[in-house]
């Protein structure tokens, strides 16, 4: 009698394992979804940035929470500070109301613009993604001040280094949503 059991036990873990396996690229896309797929892709394209590394920040930053809102104060899908929000899009001439800021940068066609926008900024500046995906959410001071100490490379080969523990599990978070959705989306 038990080895019967036993026997229909792992009878249906074999059946509940093919299972998964058959539907693991549907599981994984509910996981690590492309929403707002045509907003990402207006502005990765416009800026010349990686649609996958988008969804990466957002799905690190807030999930796809259109409504997030950091303790620190960072706003919507891309969890942007209001002053470096306002900034990008003064430099870059990307129109917001103003009057009504976060209102505006919590927007998600803004929201995903100006994060976008950021993104390319950093990427342009560092020339590498793993730094420019520290100062994302660090800040470029912090990471400028990071690299002229020595404490991590410019060439990012040394990543493990930063010191934020936060900004050190934030990167490689946001490198495994990288990576899943390179894979995920070929």
């Amino acid at each position: 009698m038990k080895n019967k059991k036993l026997f229909i036990i792992i009878i249906l873990i074999l059946i509940i394992i093919a299972f998964l396996g058959v539907f693991q690229d549907k599981i994984q896309k509910i996981i690590y979804p492309k929403k707002y797929n045509e907003i990402v892709s207006i502005y990765a394209e416009e800026y010349n940035v990686e649609e996958n590394l988008v969804f990466a920040v957002i799905k690190a930053e807030s999930n796809f929470k259109e409504e997030a809102v950091s303790h620190k104060e960072a706003i919507g899908l891309m969890q942007l500070m209001e002053e470096t929000a306002v900034d990008v899009a003064r430099k870059y001439g990307i129109e917001i109301d103003m009057t009504k800021t976060k209102e505006e940068i919590a927007n998600v066609q803004n929201n995903i613009n100006i994060g976008t926008k950021y993104l390319q900024v950093l990427l342009e500046k560092y020339k590498n993604t793993e730094i420019a995906i520290a100062a994302y959410n660090a800040g470029i001071g912090t990471v400028d001040k990071w690299i002229e100490k020595g404490i991590i490379k410019p060439d990012g080969s040394d990543i493990e280094n930063i010191p934020y523990k936060e900004t050190n599990n934030y990167v490689r978070k946001t490198l495994r949503n990288y990576k899943i959705y390179q894979d995920l989306y070929k």
